[in-house]
C-alpha cells in the first residue's frame, strides 16, 4: 500500500510521535496507512545471544517484559517515556523512525549498538542505529519501507547500563538525556563501553575518542569526569525553551556522571531501580 501510494504516504502506529509532528505541521503526508494490527511485529524475544524486539511493541510492554528485568537499561528508557497512556500506543519502530532529536529510544539504541531492520518491495536490510538516524527526522528509510525489528546482542554476564532523560515533566520530552553500557572486570577494569547523548545535537551525540579513553583502565570519579568532558565537546545542545546550551551542557555533564556510576554498580550485581529525573 505504501509503495502504491508514493513518498507522500506515512505508516501510523501508536501514532504517539507522528501526530504531534502532524499538529506543528512539520509534515504534511498525502495518507496515513495504518500499520498497527499487523499480529506479525509485535513480538520481543531473546535468544541465541540476540535480542529482536518487532517494530509495534509498545513502550510499555518492553518496560513490563522479562527483557527489562535482564537489561534494566531498556527499562529505564521505556519506562521513562511520557504517562502511562502514551507508553501503551507509542511504539519503539514509530520512535525509531521519526528520528526526533529529543526522543530516547534512538539515543539509547546507539549505546547497544542496534540494528534496525528495514523491509520494502525488494526485501529486507539491516542498519546501524548510527547510520540509520541520518540528521533530525531523516532516518536511511526508502520510499516504500517500514522499520520492522531492532536487534541488538544481549549483553554479557558482566556488564550493565544505565539511561536517565532529564526533563520537566512526564508528557515531556527530555531537555538532556544521557546513557552507559559497560562491560568490567576485576577491580572495575573497563573491558568495553558505549556512550551517548541525547538532546544534545541533531543527532544523537557519541565519541569514540571518549569511549577509547576508558577502555582498559579503572574505572574513577576523575577518569569519567574526563571522559564526560570529550563526551560534551562533541555535543550541541540546542538552546530552546527548555533551557540554554550551557543549562543543558551542564545537565548533560551531571547526568552522564549518575548513569556510568549507576551503570557501573549494574555491572557488579547491584539491583537498582532506574528513570527519568525533573526539574
Amino acid at each position: 500500500m505504501l509503495n502504491g501510494l508514493g513518498d507522500t504516504a506515512k505508516p501510523l502506529a501508536g501514532g504517539q510521535t507522528l501526530i504531534p509532528i502532524l499538529k506543528l505541521r512539520m509534515d504534511e503526508p498525502s495518507d496515513l496507512v495504518d500499520i498497527a494490527r499487523l499480529p506479525a511485529l509485535h513480538y520481543m524475544n531473546n535468544n541465541d545471544g540476540v535480542i529482536r524486539i518487532g517494530a509495534l511493541a509498545t513502550h510499555g510492554r518492553i518496560g513490563k517484559s522479562d527483557l527489562s528485568k535482564a537489561v534494566p537499561i531498556l527499562g529505564d528508557c521505556a519506562n521513562g517515556i511520557a504517562d502511562a497512556q502514551v507508553r501503551s500506543m507509542g511504539t519503539i519502530g514509530g520512535s525509531v523512525s521519526a528520528a526526533d532529536p529529543s526522543c530516547d529510544w534512538p539515543a539509547l539504541l546507539h549505546v547497544l549498538n542496534a540494528e534496525i531492520i528495514c523491509q520494502g518491495e525488494k526485501g529486507s536490510r539491516a542498519v546501524s542505529i548510527r547510520e540509520f538516524i541520518q540528521d533530525s527526522y531523516t532516518t536511511a528509510l526508502i520510499g516504500g519501507e517500514l522499520v520492522t525489528e531492532i536487534r541488538f546482542k544481549t549483553p554479557p554476564a558482566n556488564s550493565g547500563g544505565a539511561y536517565i532523560g532529564f526533563k520537566k515533566a512526564a508528557p515531556a520530552y527530555p531537555a538532556a538525556s544521557a546513557g552507559v553500557q559497560l562491560s568490567l572486570a576485576g577491580d572495575n577494569v573497563c573491558q568495553e563501553v558505549s556512550l551517548v547523548l541525547g538532546a544534545a545535537g541533531p543527532r544523537p551525540v557519541t565519541s569514540a575518542e571518549a569511549e577509547n579513553f576508558l577502555r582498559g583502565k579503572t574505572l574513577t570519579a576523575d577518569l569519567l569526569n574526563q571522559a564526560a568532558e570529550i563526551l560534551l565537546e562533541a555535543s550541541d545542545p540546542p538552546a530552546d525553551s527548555r533551557g540554554s546550551s550551557d543549562f543543558k551542557r551542564a545537565m548533560l555533564k551531571s547526568i552522564f556522571l549518575k548513569v556510568a556510576f549507576r551503570a557501573i554498580e549494574r555491572a557488579g550485581g547491584e539491583l537498582i531501580e532506574g528513570g527519568p529525573e525533573y526539574v
